[in-house]
């Protein structure tokens, strides 16, 4: 059953992201970032490549010919094929369609309201299904 770890009142969802992934990768993990929309896909990418001069972190789009040799995938396809099934970093407001075939998921919730009012009802969800739940509070800059 896939673990989940909510993380909330973070205030830069991509900078959050990429230091997770960051940390991840440092672990050997798989990753799969899922964003909303094409816009926050290329700021996200950009964001990988730019985030630190000292950290190497090779990643594609899930539809490039790559993808199954690159150790981080970006979606904001929900239908995607997805090469591996490690790591989920849900980015978007919505609860990912294919969440349970990971082995964990990162659900990153800003202090936006609607953002927040979206992560109490996706942890509902997973809570009312009996997934096993974690919850971080993101201190604040």
């Amino acid at each position: 059953m896939t673990r989940i770890d909510f993380h909330s009142n973070v205030p830069d969802k991509l900078l959050y992201a990429c230091r997770l992934v960051r940390k991840a990768r440092a672990a050997q993990c798989r990753i799969v970032l899922r964003v909303e929309d094409g816009n926050t896909l290329a700021l996200l990418d950009q964001a990988l490549w730019t985030f630190s001069d000292l950290d190497f972190l090779p990643h594609v789009a899930a539809n490039d010919p790559l993808a199954a040799t690159t150790p981080i995938i970006l979606t904001d396809n929900d239908e995607a094929e997805l090469p591996h099934h490690h790591i989920l970093i849900n980015l978007s407001s919505g609860t990912p369609a294919h969440f349970a075939r990971f082995e964990r998921m990162f659900e990153i919730v800003s202090s936006d309201d609607a953002d927040k009012n979206a992560g109490r009802e996706r942890y509902r969800f997973y809570q009312q299904r009996g997934y096993p739940l974690t919850h971080f509070v993101a201190e604040q800059a």
